[in-house]
């Protein structure tokens, strides 16, 4: 299975790159993908995630297919 992760604003600086392919055997969760292509760099508090364009919770599970974003909380002005 595989599934397309995208780094948006400040967590693209973060992490070094603006996205990951992930190729996986398993299910796993939206908490899971971040752990496994950035294995040496912890999560930032106030991450929000999404899967498909629909916010998600990091217990949600990713499914073959999918595109998972992580990106810092959005406010407005």
């Amino acid at each position: 299975m595989s599934i397309k992760v995208f780094y948006f604003a400040s967590l693209k600086d973060h992490v070094g790159r603006s996205e990951d392919d992930l190729t996986y055997t398993c299910l796993l969760t939206v908490k899971e993908v971040w752990t496994h292509v950035n294995a040496d760099t912890a999560l930032p508090g106030n991450t929000l995630a999404a899967v498909n364009m629909e916010y998600v919770e990091f217990d949600d599970m990713v499914n073959d297919g999918d595109v998972v974003a992580f990106f810092p909380p959005v406010t407005g002005g």
